[in-house]
Parts: structure tokens; sequence; C-alpha cells
């Protein structure tokens, strides 16, 4: 895999997400190794020092898949927050936890269930909670 860009994530968003991980029932589910990886190498701030241009959990972000060239804008959610509207992507889908911690302009290549690699593009985010001065959402 190629290098991946660096990422920042908040210390709010990196303690809720190993909590979520522990909670899994298992631990062999598709993407979280790739998930635990990514928190593990990310650089951790305070909420309030998060860049307003970083993905976060409970953002809004416009990304492409490079190999369709579609466009999406979605919401990153726990999975609990997820919802039928179509417009909420999980942390825990592979898609989702490839977003978390890239700043607008970056790609990453990640793996696909079943093999090979996807490339997403951030375009623009057009809600970030922490931005927003929402600290603890």
């Amino acid at each position: 895999m190629s290098n991946r860009p660096e990422i920042t994530i908040s210390s709010l968003d990196s303690i809720r997400l190993f909590k979520l991980i522990e909670s899994l029932p298992t631990k062999k589910m598709v993407g979280i190794s790739e998930l635990e990886e990514e928190l593990a190498r990310a650089n951790i701030v305070e909420p309030t020092e998060v860049p307003p241009t970083i993905v976060t959990m409970n953002s809004t972000v416009k990304f492409t898949v490079e190999s369709s060239r579609d466009e999406f804008m979605m919401t990153l959610v726990y999975p609990k927050d997820l919802d039928l509207s179509g417009d909420k992507i999980s942390i825990l889908a592979p898609v989702g936890s490839a977003l978390l911690g890239l700043s607008q302009g970056d790609e990453i290549e990640w793996p696909k269930p079943g093999g090979g690699l996807i490339k997403i593009k951030i375009k623009e985010i057009f809600y970030q909670p922490e931005r927003a001065g929402e600290y603890n959402r």
C-alpha cells in the first residue's frame, strides 16, 4: 500500500473509538485492524486544537472514489448514529475509517472488503463539530 497521509484526531474521538473497538463482540470484523492502526499512528490533539480542515467524527465531508469518479457527501458517524437516510457512513465501514483524520485535499488508498484497494480523495469539509465550537458532541 502507498504511504498514507498524516492524520490528526481529537483526543475525545480517540478515546471513544478505542472504547467502541473494545466493546465489539469480535475484533475480527472487516476493517477493525485498519482502524486500530490508524488510531495508533494518528496525531492526537485536544478538540479545541483540531484544524478546521480535518475530518473528525460527525463531520460532513464531500469525497470522491477515484475508480468510479463517484462523488459523495456523507457524515462520518458512530455505528449507533447510523440510520437509513443514506447520508451517513459508519466509522466501522472501510470508507468511513479511511476518512477519519484526513485533511481537505488528502488522498488515501484503503483496503476493500474482499481484496484490492480503493482510493479516496477529500474534496471539502462542509461541517466539522470542532470548527462549530461543539467539542463534546
